[in-house]
């Protein structure tokens, strides 16, 4: 199943990859990139291409990207260079290989969801990290995202998820009014793990 989920993942990355599709930092990051600490250890869950990861060492974050594709990791490194950025950026299974306890000041996950690894997450957290969490809804358009409901949050799923953290942002707006506004099909939250004391902000 991994072996056959990577080749998955690297015939589309890829794909990507040959169609010159710049990566991306997620919409959560870039809009409450103010929440973002001026120091600390990041983590960038299911990078991809690392849109999230190079955004975060832009800001001067020490960064850890994860993938299960090799492809997007190769990619990912050959962009960090070019830009003279610092990023440790791995091929690694997370359901298998979770991160160390208390490590991360601030953790990214967009488009990827596996619900098993929520508990290591939040664990994975020092007190008063943040998380910052994207990706699809059930009552999304058809066509936008995957179709595999195990992919996909149902309502206030996310608030559920991380219950035990102190809620900062949640945003799901999925079919209400005009559609044509807002960001539509994917759910957001940030979160912040209690205890501690919060890292400087800018």
């Amino acid at each position: 199943m991994q072996d056959s989920t990577r080749i998955k993942w690297n015939q589309r990355y890829q794909r990507a990859i040959d169609g010159n599709q710049l990566p991306e930092p997620a919409q959560v990051l870039t809009q409450y990139a103010y929440l973002l600490p001026e120091q600390g250890c990041a983590l960038d869950v299911a990078c991809g291409l690392g849109g999230n990861a190079l955004y975060l060492a832009r800001r001067m974050l020490q960064v850890d990207a994860w993938d299960l594709s090799d492809v997007a990791i190769g990619q990912l490194s050959q962009r960090m260079k070019r830009e003279k950025l610092t990023i440790t950026a791995q091929t690694r299974d997370i359901l298998h290989h979770p991160p160390e306890p208390e490590r991360y000041d601030v953790i990214v996950v967009s488009r990827f969801l596996e619900r098993s690894i929520i508990t290591g997450l939040i664990q994975a957290l020092k007190p008063a990290g943040l998380i910052f969490y994207q990706t699809f809804i059930k009552n999304k358009d058809p066509g936008v995202g995957p179709n595999n409901p195990r992919y996909l949050l149902a309502e206030n799923e996310l608030l559920v998820l991380f219950s035990s953290l102190h809620i900062l942002v949640y945003h799901d707006e999925g079919k209400v009014g005009d559609c044509r506004q807002g960001l539509r099909n994917e759910a957001v939250l940030i979160a912040q793990k209690p205890g501690g004391v919060a890292p400087n902000i800018r």
